[in-house]
């Protein structure tokens, strides 16, 4: 699922008329997983999710991906982890960081609080729990300040930077 929708709102080079998609897809998403996830048997919920998933990915294949997918595409690269795991903990750090340049009305003000909640109700916590190890944060906040999606974020990360976030989800 491309929960990292705002990244579209955000990266350098957007296609600003995708933000709508962007905009509607997190909130669909944000309103439809708690409900997929209590009631996995829902149809009608998962075929929201499902919506509100194409326009976040329609939204992320037009404008384009940031920090919070370098995160993700670099550690599930090393580690084979699940990409939509990822992302749900990367996200919240990446929207921390990137504050000044996420949408005020992105989720009611509440964007990374809000991924956050959403990433707990799937149970993804920290790297550590998926089993990231501690000692390979440096490493890892080095390959990640490189790739395009990180180069492409609004703010610059450095690999200091990055080690900061990670170890903030670790």
């Amino acid at each position: 699922m491309h929960w990292p929708t705002p990244e579209a709102l955000y990266v350098k080079g957007r296609d600003p008329s995708a933000d709508v998609l962007a905009l509607e897809g997190a909130d669909v998403i944000a309103d439809a997983l708690p409900r997929v996830l209590a009631d996995l048997d829902a149809r009608d919920t998962r075929e929201a999710l499902l919506r509100g998933a194409a326009k976040a990915g329609e939204a992320l294949a037009r404008s384009g991906l940031a920090l919070a997918h370098a995160m993700a595409q670099a550690i599930g690269g090393r580690y084979g982890f699940a990409h939509g795991a990822l992302n749900a903990i990367c996200l919240p750090p990446a929207l921390r960081f990137n504050d000044d340049f996420v949408p005020a009305t992105l989720l009611g003000g509440r964007a990374a609080e809000r991924a956050e909640e959403l990433a707990r109700l799937a149970d993804f916590t920290t790297l550590r729990a998926l089993g990231v190890p501690v000692d390979d944060l440096p490493e890892l906040a080095g390959a990640i300040a490189q790739r395009p999606g990180a180069l492409l974020n609004p703010r610059p990360a450095s690999p200091a930077d990055v080690l900061e976030l990670l170890r903030s989800v670790s």
